[in-house]
């Protein structure tokens, strides 16, 4: 059976047109992130984390725009996020943030993670969200790793 999957409202970054999802143009990266965790207790210190990480979003170089994201399944609870970017070259930045290194690093051995990339040639804000969903749901395979080709 699918999983319930819980997306909080859009965040929008600098480096958005606006600041509603429907107005962004252009190309974008999307990002797609999954965390499981090894016992279902270990999520709600993510989930708060991510949450927190999601405060400064504003301030993000590249940023267009983010989706956190939970499935709520008491005995399977994941959680992540789908970040949008200008390029690849604002998403590595994010990803080498020490903030964002010193959550990965504390949480790297109680869970697992796992992603997925692709290049919107014109993002559209609701095909994005609901992609990701059909996948992290698990109605449609994860998107393949475009280096891994």
């Amino acid at each position: 059976m699918p999983s319930t999957i819980w997306f909080t409202p859009w965040t929008p970054g600098p480096a958005a047109e606006a600041t509603h999802e429907k107005d962004v143009t252009g190309v974008a990266v999307v990002s797609v992130t999954e965390f499981t965790p090894h016992r279902p207790w270990t999520a709600v210190g993510v989930n708060l984390t991510g949450v927190a990480l999601r405060r400064s979003w504003g301030e993000v170089t590249g940023a267009v725009g983010l989706w956190l994201w939970v499935d709520p399944d008491p005995r399977r609870p994941r959680s992540g996020s789908v970040s949008v970017w200008r390029d690849e070259k604002g998403l590595k930045g994010f990803v080498a943030r020490p903030d964002h290194l010193r959550i990965m690093r504390s949480y790297r051995d109680r869970g697992t993670t796992r992603s997925a990339l692709w290049r919107a040639p014109d993002f559209d804000a609701t095909a994005t969200r609901e992609a990701a969903r059909s996948f992290l749901s698990g109605r449609s395979p994860w998107p393949r790793d475009p280096s891994a080709q």
